[in-house]
C-alpha cells in the first residue's frame, strides 16, 4: 500500500502543475577542464555503494557548506557571492582534499511567505551551487534545521535556531522560549518546550506544515534541475530532505522506534516522491534517521536507525551524523582520542547500511576547534577519519585486512570561509552582534577561514584534512587505510605504522606518510583513482603495486598501469590512476611520501613483501 499512495502522490503532483517553473533552461556547458573520459557520470546506488557510469565504487568525501546558510547576513546562503563560492571550492578542492559537500538550503529563504517560493534565492542559491559542480565537486543538498526556526527565540537569548519560516512560527502560537540550565544548544532539543512543540506541528502536519515544506522542496528540485546544466547536474548526488530529525514530542505510548516507523519514514516516502515528479527519479534520497540512534551517551541514546525502513535500495542512502559527545562535553571523557576510538560506532553504521543494502554517508562530523574542549580535536578528528577509512583500528589492521572495508562517505562539519569575520545579528537583534567563530550558538569548527590578504587557509592540519583515498575503485573495496601522522601539538600521531615483518615497506615508508588499497578487480574499463594530497607532490610520490612500482608516477594513458593526473576542475588537484585488465583479481597499491628516490632494489623487494602480505591476509 505504501507504493501504491507514493505513486498515486506522484501522478496527483504532476497533474496540479508544481513542476512549472518560469525561466529559461540550463546552458549547456563543456566538460570540466583536466577531464577524462571517464569522469563526469552521475552516481547511482548499485549493490551497496555508490557507483558511476563506469561501475566504478565511488567514495564521497568533503564538507557541509556551511554554516553560513543558518546566519541571515547573507540572506541564507552559504556565501555572500558566487565569487565567494568559487573561492571556496577551489580552496575545499586544493587544501582540503574534498569531492564533494553537503550544500545547505534554507526553507525560511526559500519560502519566506507561505506559498510563494523566492525564485531570487533559489536563483543565487544554484549559481553558488554550480560553482562547486565546476569545480569537479559533487554535490547534495540539505533542507537545513536546528531547533526548529530562529523565529521560535527572543531577541535577547541565548539560543537561536534556523530552518523553518517565520509565518510556519506564528501559525503554532507556541509557548515563550525557555531551555532552562541548558549548557549546550542542542539541550533545546529535548528541554525548550516552543521546540518540541512546534517539531510535534511539522511532523503531524499541523497548520498543513509538512505539506507546505514538501510543495517548496519539489519547487526547489525543480528549479536546480532546470537551472544546472545537464552536465551539471550530473554532478548532484541527491538530496537530504531534513537535517536531525527527532520527534519534540512523542504521542501517547510510542517509542522512538516507532516514532521512525510511523510518522519519519512516511515523510521520506512522500519526499521521495516529491523527488521523482521534480526529476530526480534518477537520484537518491539520503535519509536521516531520529537523530539520537548512536548518540554516544547512554541516557541520549534513543533505538533506532530505520530498523523498520526493511531494504532501501538504489533510492535511498543510509545518512547519519556522528559526534563525540563525550568529548565534547568535557565530563565524560577526560582524555583524548587513541587509536581505534570510533571503530565501534562507525561500525554500526556500517552494519545498518549493509542490513538496509544501500550505502552509509556520515554527513556531519566534527569537533570545536576553540574553547575549554578543544585541545582533544586532533585526535577526535583523526580517529574519525581513521574510522572513516576502516572498521578496524590500526593495531590490528595489518593482521586482520580483510575486516576492513567499506569505506565510508563522509562530510566534515564544517567549511566555513567567513569563520571570525561574521557581522550577524543574532535573532534580529543589533545589540547582539556576533563576529567571531561560526556566529552561531558559540560554535566554532569551521576547517577553513580567510586569511589577511583575503585568501582561504586552513586552521586545522592539512596532513589530517588533505588525505589519501579511494574516490574510485575498479572493482570491490576489500581493505583501505591512511597513516596521515598528523599532529596534537609537536606531537605526531602514528596510529598504524608499518609492521617490522615488512622491513622493506617500513624502510620505503620511513616517517612518511602513506595510504594502501586492496580491492578485487571488476570487468570496467576505467581505472581506480586515489586522492594525492598536496603533500603527495607527483614528482616524489612513490607507489608499489602488484601493477607496478614507480617513483614520480608518469602521466595518465589507457596503457600506462600506474600514473598520475589532474583532478577535474582545474584547482591544481591530481590523482593516482591504477588500470588493470582482469576481473575478481585482488590487488594492492601502496602510494607514499616517504622515500626520496627509492632504488629499484627497495621497490621490488617491498613489492614482494606486499605481495606475500596480501595473499595471506587480503582474503
Amino acid at each position: 500500500m505504501t507504493k501504491i499512495r507514493a505513486r498515486l502522490l506522484v501522478v496527483l503532483v504532476v497533474l496540479s502543475g508544481f513542476l512549472t517553473v518560469v525561466g529559461p533552461g540550463p546552458a549547456t556547458a563543456a566538460p570540466l577542464t583536466d577531464s577524462q573520459w571517464f569522469d563526469g557520470t552521475p552516481l547511482t546506488v548499485s549493490n551497496g555503494r555508490f557507483t558511476d557510469g563506469q561501475g566504478r565504487e565511488v567514495v564521497l568525501r568533503g564538507y557541509n557548506v556551511s554554516g553560513e546558510t543558518k546566519l541571515e547576513e547573507n540572506g541564507g546562503l552559504p556565501f555572500a557571492s558566487v565569487a565567494d563560492a568559487k573561492k571556496s571550492a577551489t580552496a575545499l578542492r586544493a587544501l582540503g582534499g574534498g569531492n564533494s559537500v553537503r550544500f545547505l538550503l534554507s526553507w525560511a529563504h526559500a519560502e519566506p511567505a507561505r506559498g510563494q517560493v523566492d525564485t531570487a534565492y533559489l536563483a543565487a542559491a544554484t549559481d553558488q551551487m554550480g560553482a562547486f559542480l565546476d569545480a569537479g565537486i559533487r554535490v547534495y543538498p540539505d533542507f537545513h534545521q536546528d531547533l526548529y526556526s530562529r523565529h521560535l527565540f527572543d531577541p535577547d537569548s541565548w539560543y537561536t535556531g534556523d530552518g523553518a519560516p517565520k509565518w510556519a512560527v506564528d501559525a503554532g502560537n507556541y509557548p515563550d522560549e525557555s531551555c532552562g540550565i541548558c549548557l549546550f544548544w542542542g539541550q533545546n532539543i529535548t528541554q525548550n518546550e516552543a521546540v518540541k512543540r512546534a517539531s510535534y506541528d511539522f511532523w503531524h502536519n499541523a497548520y498543513g506544515l509538512q505539506d507546505a515544506f514538501l510543495t517548496t522542496a519539489q519547487q526547489t528540485m525543480a528549479y536546480v534541475k532546470q537551472h544546472l546544466s545537464a552536465e551539471q547536474f550530473a554532478g548532484v548526488v541527491g538530496f537530504d530532505p531534513y537535517n536531525e530529525p527527532h520527534a519534540g514530542v512523542y504521542d501517547s505510548g510510542q517509542t522512538s522506534r516507532t516514532w521512525e516507523r510511523d510518522v519519519l519514514w512516511p515523510f521520506y516516502v512522500k519526499f521521495r516522491a516529491r523527488m521523482d515528479a521534480a526529476g530526480w527519479q534518477d537520484k537518491p534520497a539520503f535519509v536521516e534517521p531520529n537523530l539520537f540512534w548512536n548518540a554516544n551517551i547512554d541516557f541520549q541514546k534513543q533505538e533506532g536507525g530505520l530498523l523498520d525502513a526493511g531494504t532501501l535500495g538504489p533510492r535511498y542512502v543510509f545518512n547519519t551524523h556522528f559526534y563525540d559527545q563525550k568529548a565534547i562535553s568535557g565530563v565524560f571523557m577526560w582524555g583524548k582520542a587513541a587509536d581505534g576510538q570510533y571503530a565501534g560506532d562507525f561500525g554500526t553504521v556500517r552494519d545498518r547500511a549493509a542490513a538496509t543494502k544501500t550505502p552509509a554517508v556520515v554527513s556531519e562530523f566534527g569537533h570545536p576547534l576553540a574553547g575549554t574542549v578543544s585541545d582533544k580535536a586532533p585526535t577526535v578528528l583523526k580517529a574519525m577519519y581513521q574510522a572513516l577509512d576502516s572498521r578496524l583500528p590500526g593495531s590490528t589492521w595489518w593482521t586482520k585486512t580483510a575486516a576492513g572495508g567499506p569505506v565510508l562517505s563522509g562530510s566534515q562539519w564544517q567549511w566555513d570561509i567567513y569563520n571570525g569575520r561574521h557581522h550577524e545579528l543574532m535573532n534580529g537583534n543589533p545589540d547582539k552582534v556576533l563576529t567571531s567563530a561560526d556566529a552561531w550558538n558559540d560554535e566554532d569548527l569551521s576547517a577553513v577561514r580567510l586569511d589577511d590578504s583575503g585568501k582561504p587557509t586552513l586552521r586545522q592540519d592539512a596532513r589530517l584534512l588533505d588525505r589519501v583515498y579511494p574516490s574510485a575503485t575498479s572493482g570491490t573495496t576489500v581493505a583501505f587505510t591512511y597513516e596521515d601522522r598528523s599532529r596534537d601539538g609537536s606531537t605526531t600521531l602514528t596510529w598504524n605504522p608499518v609492521p617490522g615483518s615488512l622491513p622493506n615497506v617500513a624502510r620505503l615508508v620511513g616517517s612518511g606518510q602513506y595510504g594502501l588499497l586492496l580491492w578485487r578487480s571488476g570487468s570496467g574499463s576505467a581505472p581506480t583513482e586515489l586522492h594525492l594530497p598536496a603533500s603527495f607532490p607527483t614528482s616524489t610520490t612513490t607507489v608499489v603495486s602488484d601493477l607496478g612500482t614507480a617513483y614520480a608516477p608518469p602521466a595518465y594513458t589507457s596503457t600506462t598501469p600506474v600514473a598520475a593526473a589532474p583532478e577535474p576542475g582545474g584547482t591544481g588537484s591530481r590523482r593516482l590512476l591504477l588500470t588493470d585488465s582482469d576481473s575478481g583479481t585482488l590487488h594492492y597499491a601502496l602510494v607514499t611520501n616517504g622515500a626520496t628516490a627509492p632504488s629499484a632494489d627497495l621497490l621490488a623487494a617491498a613489492r614482494t613483501e606486499l605481495t606475500a602480505w596480501a595473499a595471506k591476509t587480503g582474503g
